[in-house]
């Protein structure tokens, strides 16, 4: 039962990346090692973080029946380097808007699964008693999966120079909502109360509406630039 459970959680995990590069024409573009590429970007951008976190803010004792939000607000804001570092991808990649993004988001995102839960998953998962949280881990590296190519896909989307101006502000407040996320969760879950299972719902919920927002100004984006050629 323990190779069953722990195949399973493989499957849950990293079947979803395999099909998002293969059915989003990734695969036709011979993209993997621009992924691989973009992931090596996502390395040395989470490198350049800690440096900055462990210069500039240093960690300090607070109680953990409460939640620290200036540290997890300053936390957060150091987070604006992913959108430094995504964006560089992009310009680094020659082709349509839709393939740097999904470049970058499912390199992003695999590096991100890689280094965060590849080890607790290949210790945790084949331990002798079965735990929903490593269920649960391998929901929240595919709700991941949507929210960084969403953010990939906003952050193309601020630097398109047609992008229709009442359009701005939308796209920075999705921005900074995917930024600031992890201070949203602590919040909800601290004064709420939320249970393991309610939170990875009310994260699939916010990741959502971030994406389908943010997928309607990229068609109706698409749709304007495909009249102008006309």
């Amino acid at each position: 039962m323990t190779l069953f459970h722990f195949g399973n959680c493989v499957a849950l995990a990293y079947v979803p990346y395999a099909i998002v590069y293969k059915c989003s024409g990734l695969a036709e573009y011979s993209a993997f090692w621009k992924c691989v590429q973009a992931g090596a970007a996502y390395l040395f951008t989470q490198l350049c973080k800690m440096l900055v976190l462990a210069t500039f803010f240093p960690s300090t004792e607070f109680s953990p029946e409460g939640v620290d939000i200036l540290g997890e607000f300053l936390k957060c804001t150091v987070d604006l380097a992913d959108l430094v570092g995504i964006h560089l991808v992009m310009t680094r990649i020659a082709g349509k808007g839709q393939l740097k993004f999904m470049v970058a988001g499912l390199g992003w995102a695999t590096a991100e699964l890689l280094m965060t839960r590849f080890i607790p998953l290949w210790v945790g998962a084949r331990g002798v008693e079965f735990d929903w949280k490593y269920i649960q881990m391998c929901f929240e590296s595919n709700i991941n999966l949507v929210h960084h190519i969403t953010t990939a896909m906003l952050v193309w989307l601020r630097s398109r120079n047609d992008l229709q101006k009442s359009f701005i502000p939308v796209v920075m407040t999705l921005l900074a909502l995917s930024c600031y996320r992890p201070l949203i969760v602590e919040i909800l879950i601290h004064a709420l109360g939320l249970g393991s299972w309610t939170l990875l719902t009310a994260k699939a919920l916010f990741t959502t509406t971030v994406s389908v927002v943010g997928l309607q100004i990229f068609l109706g984006l698409s749709v304007q630039t495909s009249n102008n050629h006309y």
